[in-house]
């Protein structure tokens, strides 16, 4: 788990070195144990490393091999190294480390992009092909690993977060009207390769992309999630699934266990983490930590499920941490939570993950979380909405959107105005094929271009901003095409995520699967209101914040009734605003 960055040349002068650098300092949080620079003619690669897989000197990075003519800078962890290890030596290849990242240089020399398919794990990467002057980027099937990209005539370069570009200079920061709108309206998720700057896309999960010193440009998606059981699962029921589910993940657990010494689990108290905590205890992890976040109750919402998390930490014997955050410690780590942000994000929970991971840090390198399960498994409300709808699309966009066209005009400023974009996208994604059923189109959508783009990329940022490597187990991708195969009956049922719910009544207390679902909340963010809505309302009528982004008018309506102003998925649209002009200025833009 690192940070990467790297420029390419296209007109005959050498690499910005300087530039490189500053980037390359910026991504030190991701890679707080060693540094790394490598230099060849029109291509340089900056690294920052964080020690997980192989301590030793000989896995540090940049990695290059002179016989091979390969050298590569690599941010994730390849959890079926070991076994791609020992097909490369029988193949003849000798290796001088012990981690995962020479399989990775050898591998792409033995296979070139066919070796992606073969790698389990959480992965971007790129390679410079010395002899060929290439440069070679990739990234894994969900999108957990990020890779930002800036290109002009000059050259292209890379990093592992956008604001580290932003510190090479050189880059426009205009906004991407597009990219404003699938923001305002698709609950803050801007599909890849758009980012909210106009100069900076995202490689697109699941992608690889070839450069030549031409600028020439080669890209691929190398992977899709295909739904619906192949011919010889028609037939299984209810408890058939349930044992492929429960194997599935006693498999993802176990193997990302591997160079994992100090063990910790996000634990919220719900089925999905409480459900990794008891197959870590049945893979045989005894020195295991858990870790719970809690705010003040606002607006007559929770902010905490202790009830819960305690309940499993006392089960299992683990060594809990529970963790309390009042309003003035919000407020006061907003800031430094969007500074760690590579795009806004409005989902309240992004504080509570960057608390908490200030928390995990002190005592783990290694942390595993529940990400994704929610989008596999048809745990949100929206899916027995949209299922055997006749116009899915629309139960979708009722359900998740969080404005319609007419209110986003009413909202922005006429510059920035436009077609209904986000709306396109999501009916056009509907349309592919790949998944027939209506709730397995938003299934899909959910988890190739929601769940990478704002759960699973908040997690990242939020972890990484303490180097702290967070692995997802119900992301790896034999449980991710399993879940696609399983028929939405065997989902929605029981409130949602029935499937996975029956598997994990063979391993964890019911008192924590039989309860009304809860979320990660910081109530203080959803109900605005005291110190945090002056705060709010200060950031939003502060003349020096003013972009010329949104229209007085929308922002008088909602700062007049900040309770009654909720999206559908019940968030708050002020605070969307707010933390969009939060971020940018934390960004410096």
């Amino acid at each position: 788990m690192c940070g990467i960055a790297g420029e390419i040349r296209f007109d005959q002068q050498p690499a910005d070195l300087a530039a490189l650098e500053k980037i390359t300092h910026h991504l030190a949080p991701r890679g707080p144990d060693a540094c790394g620079f490598h230099s060849s003619g029109p291509l340089a690669f900056g690294h920052r490393r964080l020690k997980i897989m192989d301590l030793a000197p000989a896995s540090g990075q940049p990695m290059i091999d002179h016989q091979l003519g390969l050298s590569l800078v690599f941010n994730g962890a390849i959890y079926n190294y070991p076994e791609l290890r020992e097909e490369l030596q029988a193949l003849g290849y000798q290796f001088h480390s012990d981690g995962d990242t020479e399989v990775l240089l050898k591998g792409y020399h033995a296979w070139g992009e066919q070796l992606l398919p073969k790698l389990n794990g959480m992965f971007a990467f790129a390679i410079w092909e010395r002899d060929r002057e290439r440069l070679f980027l990739a990234r894994d099937r969900l999108g957990i690993k990020p890779l930002y990209l800036t290109q002009d005539g000059a050259r292209l370069r890379f990093a592992s977060t956008l604001p580290a570009l932003l510190a090479g200079g050189g880059v426009d920061t205009d906004l991407d009207p597009v990219a404003l709108n699938h923001y305002l309206n698709f609950h803050a998720v801007v599909p890849a390769p758009r980012t909210l700057l106009r100069d900076v896309e995202k490689l697109p999960p699941a992608s690889w992309l070839r450069l030549d010193l031409a600028g020439n440009r080669e890209q691929q998606c190398w992977w899709q999630l295909e739904f619906g059981p192949h011919r010889d699962e028609v037939m299984l029921e209810l408890p058939d699934w349930r044992d492929r589910v429960l194997d599935g993940l006693r498999e993802a657990v176990t193997i990302r266990q591997r160079a994992a010494v100090e063990v910790g689990v996000l634990l919220s108290g719900g089925v999905d983490s409480s459900l990794l905590v008891g197959l870590l205890r049945e893979a045989g992890v005894d020195d295991l930590s858990t870790f719970s976040i809690g705010f003040a109750d606002a607006g007559g919402e929770r902010g905490d499920e202790f009830h819960y998390s305690d309940l499993i930490a006392k089960h299992y014997g683990t060594r809990h941490h529970q963790l309390r955050i009042g309003e003035r410690e919000i407020i006061e780590q907003l800031p430094a939570a969007f500074r760690a942000m590579s795009e806004p994000m409005v989902s309240h929970d992004c504080i509570a993950f960057y608390l908490l991971s200030r928390e995990v840090a002190q005592h783990c390198k290694v942390v595993q979380s529940g990400q994704g399960a929610d989008e596999l498994f048809a745990g949100y409300h929206w899916y027995p909405q949209v299922d055997g709808h006749s116009d899915p699309f629309a139960a979708y966009r009722a359900a998740f959107f969080d404005r319609d066209h007419g209110e986003l005009l009413e909202t922005l400023q006429r510059k920035w105005q436009g077609e209904d974009w986000a709306g396109e996208f999501v009916r056009e994604h509907f349309a592919m094929p790949g998944a027939a059923a209506p709730v397995d189109k938003a299934l899909r959508l959910d988890t190739t271009v929601m769940l990478v783009d704002d759960p699973v990329k908040r997690v990242d940022n939020m972890t990484m901003a303490w180097g702290l490597e967070a692995r997802v187990p119900f992301l790896d991708y034999r449980v991710v095409e399993l879940a696609a195969r399983i028929p939405a009956r065997f989902k929605l049922g029981d409130g949602g995520k029935q499937v996975l719910k029956e598997a994990a009544r063979q391993v964890i207390p019911h008192a924590v699967i039989d309860r009304p679902k809860g979320y990660f909340p910081v109530p203080g963010l959803k109900h605005l209101q005291g110190a945090t809505l002056d705060w709010v309302r200060e950031l939003l009528l502060d003349p020096s914040q003013d972009r010329g982004l949104f229209e007085p008018a929308m922002l008088d309506r909602l700062l007049s009734d900040p309770q009654g102003q909720l999206t559908p998925l019940r968030g708050s649209k002020l605070w969307q605003l707010a933390a969009l002009h939060l971020w940018l200025d934390q960004q410096g833009l």
